[in-house]
């Protein structure tokens, strides 16, 4: 695992540097999650493994840095995605951001389309509105949230039988969760779905199968966005079926 000290004393933020060829794939994890948990056996698909590979835990996520004071907005997680890449010299990478991940990616592209040559977007959240899981965590008070909610949440998520995400939960700071989650579900202008139709790079958006039917299938591919189907998964489509989540990728990267 390498480690990046972020610009200004901010914390430092880890990932994965798998090698290999252009373009490099860069991963962004949704809420509670880690990347350094999510992506790799997707990368060692052969049908993605000669691309280098960056596996980013964002701040307050997997075995990222915790800073109590930090903002936890999208935005900001997108700027230390930026600094992270400039900092490497990658440019041109291929952008994939599964559920939160996805709109942050959806931002760095906005600010930053030279560091993206094209972005796949994994169920991520276009328009404001609690989700599943940013909804409750959103509704209660930080203060309870840190105190109390978090802990219900781990334990809940476990209950359900989704060990692998109450893993991720459990190492997540209560704090990024929290605030991260108020900032996911917050409108902003243009809007995040705004934001990918205007995008100059090829983009796609990916839903599990079990999520639909979706509207979104057919406003987003009127909007010149592909649409790609993971069968037999839902939300969780890495874990669900891997090997039809890199189909899918595999796909959109081909068709870019």
């Amino acid at each position: 695992m390498s480690a990046f000290r972020l610009p200004g004393d901010v914390g430092t933020i880890r990932y994965h540097d798998l090698p290999g060829s252009s373009p490099t794939l860069v991963f962004l994890h949704g809420l509670g999650a880690a990347s350094s948990a999510a992506f790799p056996r997707i990368v060692r698909d052969p049908r993605l493994s000669a691309h280098r590979a960056l596996l980013v835990d964002l701040l307050g996520f997997g075995y990222s840095d915790r800073p109590a004071t930090w903002s936890y907005t999208l935005e900001a997680h997108a700027r230390t995605v930026e600094a992270l890449l400039d900092a490497l010299g990658t440019r041109g990478c291929v952008l994939v951001g599964h559920s939160m991940g996805g709109s942050i990616a959806i931002l760095l592209a906005w600010t930053r389309p030279d560091l993206v040559r094209s972005l796949v977007v994994a169920e991520g959240n276009l328009d404001p509105g609690p989700g599943t899981v940013s909804g409750p965590v959103a509704a209660q008070s930080e203060a309870r949230y840190i105190s109390r909610g978090h802990a219900d949440l781990v334990a809940a998520v476990d209950r359900q039988g989704f060990a692998d995400y109450a893993g991720t939960l459990r190492a997540a700071d209560p704090r990024a969760m929290y605030r991260s989650a108020v900032s996911l579900i917050a409108p902003r202008e243009p809007s995040l779905r705004d934001r990918l139709y205007g995008l100059p790079m090829p983009r796609s958006y990916l839903f599990g199968a079990r999520s639909l039917p979706d509207p979104d299938t057919g406003e987003l591919a009127a909007h010149g966005v592909p649409v790609g189907i993971v069968p037999d998964a839902g939300h969780d489509m890495m874990g669900d079926n891997p090997d039809g989540f890199v189909e899918a990728l595999a796909e959109a990267m081909s068709e870019a």
